[in-house]
């Protein structure tokens, strides 16, 4: 018995005619793609742009150039003048805050890029006449002289104390490693730091 002739789309037809076109659907957009190029960065033009930056848990607007460093904005802009401004090149720690909870020299931060952060300063670690632990072992253990390097070497303490809970000397030692302290306190500071970490405070 014959068949009469089919004029239709065969399923093997179809399928082969839909590879084709993905595959060319595919290519097209790989080349628009390509010749549209990476996608450009958000960029700022010259003069003061406003931001806001998360410290010590509430939102701060503030207006800065794109060249303003973390520490100025804090110090200028915001009236924080705990962090300070020392070397100015990142090596003595005296301008250390947290961002995100990692120690970090706010002289070599741009204020810009810490929007989407959470930074913590040292003004953060007291309300009133209620302040942190460590703050009151640095007291209690005489860990501060002159205390220019006091603020950033309370926050590298925090830290240390936040990531370790009960350091080493040594670990001490490496998580201070970045801070310098002029008039030589660095054992009275690993004391407080090692008396907050077994809970005396008084």
């Amino acid at each position: 018995m014959s068949h009469p002739p089919d004029h239709g789309v065969s399923r093997r037809s179809f399928l082969k005619g839909s590879a084709v076109v993905g595959i060319a659907s595919t290519g097209i957009t790989a080349a628009t793609k390509a010749a549209a190029g990476p996608p450009v960065p958000e960029s700022f033009g010259p003069g003061e742009h406003e931001i806001t930056l998360l410290v010590n848990g509430k939102n701060k607007l503030v207006k800065v150039e794109t060249r303003t460093t973390l520490l100025d904005a804090l110090r200028d802009r915001m009236d924080l003048t705990g962090a300070k401004k020392i070397c100015d090149r990142g090596a003595c720690g005296g301008c250390t805050v947290l961002v995100d909870g990692s120690p970090t020299n706010s002289c070599l931060m741009l204020a810009m890029d810490a929007v989407g952060t959470e930074l913590r300063t040292v003004e953060g670690l007291s309300n009133g006449d209620d302040a942190h632990p460590l703050l009151e072992n640095f007291v209690k253990c005489d860990a501060l002289q002159c205390g220019f390097c006091t603020p950033g070497m309370v926050m590298s303490s925090i830290a240390c104390l936040e990531k370790r809970g009960k350091p080493s000397p040594d670990e001490m030692r490496q998580d201070l490693s970045g801070n310098l302290c002029r008039c030589g306190t660095y054992g009275r500071v690993m004391e407080a730091i090692g008396r907050t970490a077994n809970g005396g405070n008084k």
